[in-house]
């Protein structure tokens, strides 16, 4: 086991997927960690991304805004224990993960067990759909992830509505019987938050009026699960030997149903 993060009753832990990078998984992870922090409500943003573009985005944070502990889990650091490296502070209730882009099946098992939620961000591209499609097929296949626990989340990221890429990532995510839980805009303030240290939970609110809008169906979806206590099935690690098959559950190999990767619909 290469994971092990220590936690307790209270933590809430949020995870955030892509093998491809450019999907948005760093923007979106950021975000989140600030949407908690915007509510008054302890975070921690872990960064394995080897870029360590979490952590340099904390640094930047003002003094004014709350605090977001962050944890450099992409150094490996040979004078303490690994689990010791992982540890977040007691206080902490929310932990946002900002997983690496190349992951093994091993990998992907380890970090999906005991999330409270699993966030994949995809873009309107045709070669971003035929990569998200292969990790929701691990998840569902290799992780074990329920589609009944409700846990796995799809958000189609720097959309422009009424164009040809989106109506097909739309269509696309309908057909996995996954729920699509937002569609966040292609803006410009999400580049000024990220130089800035900030979120868009906590810019003026006059400057982000339409993608706060935009973020109300993922929020309302994350805190169901939130709330939504942990089941034996979500802590399971496959090879236990103790797992069960979910009964009448339509799990199909997304993986012999992957979209043609032509040129059309490459991008809005």
């Amino acid at each position: 086991m290469t994971l092990n993060i220590p936690g307790h009753r209270d933590l809430r832990k949020i995870l955030i997927l892509n093998p491809k990078g450019g999907s948005g998984k760093t923007t979106l992870a950021m975000n989140l960690a600030g949407y908690f922090a915007s509510l008054g409500r302890p975070a921690a943003l872990m960064d394995f991304d080897p870029q360590g573009s979490s952590i340099r985005w904390l640094k930047k944070r003002p003094p004014n805004l709350p605090a977001i502990y962050g944890v450099a889990a992409f150094e490996k650091k040979m004078n303490m224990t690994r689990s010791f490296q992982l540890r977040v502070p007691s206080e902490i209730r929310y932990l946002v993960v900002d997983t690496p882009a190349a992951m093994t099946t091993a990998q992907l098992t380890e970090f999906t067990s005991g999330a409270h939620a699993i966030l994949v961000p995809v873009l309107p591209s045709a070669i971003d759909i035929h990569a998200a499609s292969r990790l929701i097929a691990d998840l569902l296949l290799v992780a074990k992830v329920s589609r009944r626990m409700g846990r796995l989340g799809v958000v189609a990221n720097r959309v422009r509505e009424n164009t040809l890429g989106f109506r097909k990532l739309m269509a696309f995510l309908d057909r996995l019987q996954i729920p699509i839980i937002g569609a966040l805009r292609d803006s410009q303030n999400y580049v000024h938050a990220a130089e800035e240290g900030s979120s868009i939970h906590e810019m003026h609110p006059s400057r982000t009026k339409k993608d706060l809008a935009s973020w109300l169906p993922l929020t309302s979806w994350l805190e169901m699960r939130l709330n939504t206590p942990l089941t034996d099935r979500d802590v399971l690690r496959p090879g236990d030997g103790s797992e069960q098959p979910e009964q009448g559950a339509d799990i199909v190999d997304l993986r012999t149903h992957l979209p043609r990767r032509d040129a059309e619909g490459t991008g809005p």
